[in-house]
Order: C-alpha cells, then sequence, then structure tokens
C-alpha cells in the first residue's frame, strides 16, 4: 500500500524560505509522475511542480513559482522533496504531494492516484 506523507510546513515571513518533504512508502511503479499541488481557501487546487520519476527526471513548473522553486527527489531517502525560496504571501496554501500516471499534464489533478494528506505553509507580508 503506497502512502505519502508530507512535512516541513510553517510560517514564514515574506521572502524567507521553506522546504517540504513528502516520504513514500510502498511500490508505485517504475516510471510515474511525482508533484506538488496547492490549495488556498476559496481556491482550486493547482500543480506547483513535477517530476518525472524513472524517466529521465523531466520537472515542471507553474509560472508563478519558476526561478523560486525548486523540486527534487532523494532516492536515497525515498522522499520528494520542494525548495522554496523567495516566498510571498499568494504562496500560503495547503500543499499536497502527489504520485500516479497523469495522461496529459504533469499538473492534472484528478489523474493521481495517491496523495498526501498535505501540510500548511503561511506566508506574511
Amino acid at each position: 500500500q503506497v502512502q505519502l506523507v508530507e512535512s516541513g510546513g510553517g510560517s514564514v515571513q515574506a521572502g524567507g524560505s521553506l522546504r517540504l518533504s513528502c516520504a513514500a512508502s510502498g511500490v508505485i511503479g517504475s516510471r510515474y509522475y511525482m508533484a506538488w499541488f496547492r490549495q488556498a481557501p476559496g481556491k482550486e487546487r493547482e500543480g506547483v511542480a513535477s517530476i518525472y520519476i524513472g524517466g529521465g527526471g523531466t520537472t515542471e513548473y507553474a509560472d508563478s513559482v519558476k526561478g523560486r522553486f525548486t523540486i527534487s527527489r532523494d532516492n536515497t531517502k525515498n522522499t520528494l522533496d520542494l525548495q522554496m525560496n523567495s516566498l510571498k504571501p499568494e504562496d500560503t496554501a495547503t500543499y499536497y504531494c502527489a504520485a500516479g500516471w497523469p495522461a496529459y499534464s504533469s499538473f492534472t489533478d484528478y489523474q493521481y492516484t495517491y496523495w498526501g494528506q498535505g501540510t500548511q505553509v503561511t506566508v506574511s507580508a
């Protein structure tokens, strides 16, 4: 059984940094996508960053986080990390880790099979 558990959320001032981590247990597959999504109150869930595991490590970022966020996979620890720098108040949201096989876009949330419970990130002005 696959389980994803996020950690690393918290509160930070604008301009600060946080590092999120998603611990994965169980066998997902040989090639699959992992991604970070976020959802702010009253807004739809949106893709933040994704990485293709087992297929070259291709990454993709939402325009709003390009140059500030970095997604990475630590194979020794079996974790998916999201380094977030230069945080802005608009980055405030619950962040979710997901794994699966999206067919069209790595940010199509409903095509992901496995989800974590989420971790809160709050950025104050």
